[in-house]
């Protein structure tokens, strides 16, 4: 390991390298703080860097962890002493902004935050967009095919990418920069990495599409009788607001109280005795006639009875304090911990006789301590659920995720929506997938990783 240490530190220079206390430091995990264990952090500034350090590590036999912005939450990267991690922090440069072909080439260490400003600074956005903006990188979005709370409108980070490059095991560069919207020519190569969270290669440049500025934003938040009322809420806005809808998201009362109420953080703009809640945007281009026609599809809403009460934001500080109530994740890891996260996603229809089943096994179990709470960009089926039973132990974890992902393969759901796999899913990857994916999966892995040496045992465990 010193040889090979002392053949990155000729390629990446000193500072590229840390080692120590410098590794220790640092966390691996944003819930719980867990801090990286590896033996030492390596920082390449380029793809030319990269490229070579990867061959060095290949011709070592040297296990690669690949870190971003270390915003996930399924342990993908976790590193064991005996692993090297290779961070993209300092690959951070937007290389291109393209107003004419509406694009941006950015390196992969990037944070969605900068590619957003970078977007808003020729009127475009970049529509991709989630609570962790300000530490998520591009490449790390790229990796596990980040989702957000624009999905409805604009799809999952899959949709915002034109062509990208990537490093494999090896040190080869597969070098596809495509900015046309159109091109057929053969197999879709950036389409293996996204997605793969770093298992089959270490994406290090984007090019990423941009949309029209959107001047015109409404958002209200609402309250919801019934589960029934809300997926009928859901209808309704989805079609009469088609060209304009950005955001439907769910809040079951247990989120909306806690965070609100009980909590003591955020001032709750409606009463906190309400079933169901949700948070309904548009993105347009008329703001007066925008507001006009919002309004009045709330209004008829009120009437047929599918919202009780409903607050409009007059203000981007009105709007930002609603958005508040559904991105301040630290409130609800601070109220539940220690506590377990999950994402999930399955048919609408089927989302509340889960939830309900869910809730009811908890409780059967942990009667004393079990505690649930439930959100999630419903108009695209994914669900975030967070539950503490004030037991963070392995048997306790093993419990939980056994009621929590058992019942999916009935519903044909899926136990990662958009936070990947990792290490903490693996082992129930066979409830969303067959045993030939699972098979093909594999076979992939092996193809672009002979040696295996890519973030080893995430995502599919390969013997």
């Amino acid at each position: 390991m010193d040889k090979l240490l002392n053949d990155l530190v000729a390629v990446v220079g000193p500072e590229g390298v840390l080692l120590g206390e410098d590794v220790s430091q640092r966390s691996v995990d944003w819930f719980t703080g867990a801090p990286c264990r590896a033996k030492a952090i390596v920082r390449p500034r380029n793809t030319e860097q990269l490229s070579k350090v990867m061959a060095l590590c290949y011709q070592a036999d040297q296990l690669v962890v690949t870190h971003g912005g270390m915003t996930g939450i399924v342990h993908g990267g976790e590193a064991s002493p005996e692993e090297l991690v290779v961070s993209l922090e300092l690959m951070n440069q937007i290389e291109e902004v393209d107003l004419v072909g509406s694009t941006i080439q950015v390196q992969a260490g990037v944070t969605l935050q900068r590619v957003q400003e970078a977007a808003a600074e020729i009127d475009m956005q970049f529509p991709l967009d989630l609570g962790a903006r300000g530490s998520c990188t591009i490449g790390g979005n790229i990796a596990t095919n980040a989702g957000g709370i624009r999905v409805i409108r604009y799809g999952m980070m899959r949709q915002q990418v034109l062509g990208l490059e990537a490093v494999l095991s090896d040190g080869t560069v597969v070098s596809s920069l495509n900015k046309m919207l159109k091109n057929n020519a053969g197999y879709d190569l950036k389409q293996l990495f996204i997605g793969s969270e770093g298992t089959l290669g270490i994406v290090t440049r984007a090019v990423l599409r941009l949309q029209p500025h959107m001047p015109s934003e409404q958002t209200a938040l609402v309250a919801v009788p019934s589960f029934d009322a809300l997926t009928q809420l859901l209808r309704r806005v989805s079609q009469e607001l088609a060209n304009s809808l950005s955001a439907f998201e769910a809040l079951w009362n247990s989120h909306y109280r806690l965070v609100t109420t009980e909590s003591g953080k955020h001032a709750p703009p409606l009463a906190d005795d309400s079933p169901f809640y949700a948070i309904i945007e548009t993105l347009g281009l008329d703001d007066a006639q925008d507001a006009e026609h919002f309004s009045e599809i709330l209004q008829k809403a009120m009437e047929d009875g599918l919202i009780t009460d409903a607050v409009l934001a007059s203000s981007g500080a009105q709007r930002q304090g609603i958005w508040a109530i559904r991105e301040d994740i630290e409130v609800l890891v601070h109220q539940l911990k220690p506590m377990f996260s999950y994402d999930i996603s399955l048919p609408i229809p089927h989302m509340d006789a889960y939830v309900a089943t869910l809730e009811q096994n908890l409780k059967a179990q942990f009667p004393q301590t079990g505690k649930m709470i439930v959100f999630g960009h419903l108009g695209d089926g994914n669900l975030h659920i967070m539950i503490t039973v004030r037991d963070d132990s392995s048997q306790s974890r093993r419990q939980v995720e056994q009621l929590v992902y058992s019942p999916l393969k009935e519903y044909g759901g899926s136990i990662s929506a958009e936070h990947g796999i990792g290490l903490e899913k693996r082992d129930y990857l066979s409830i969303s997938r067959s045993s030939e994916e699972i098979a093909l999966m594999k076979r992939m892995k092996v193809a672009l990783d002979p040696k295996l040496l890519l973030n080893r045992g995430k995502v599919v465990a390969v013997e």
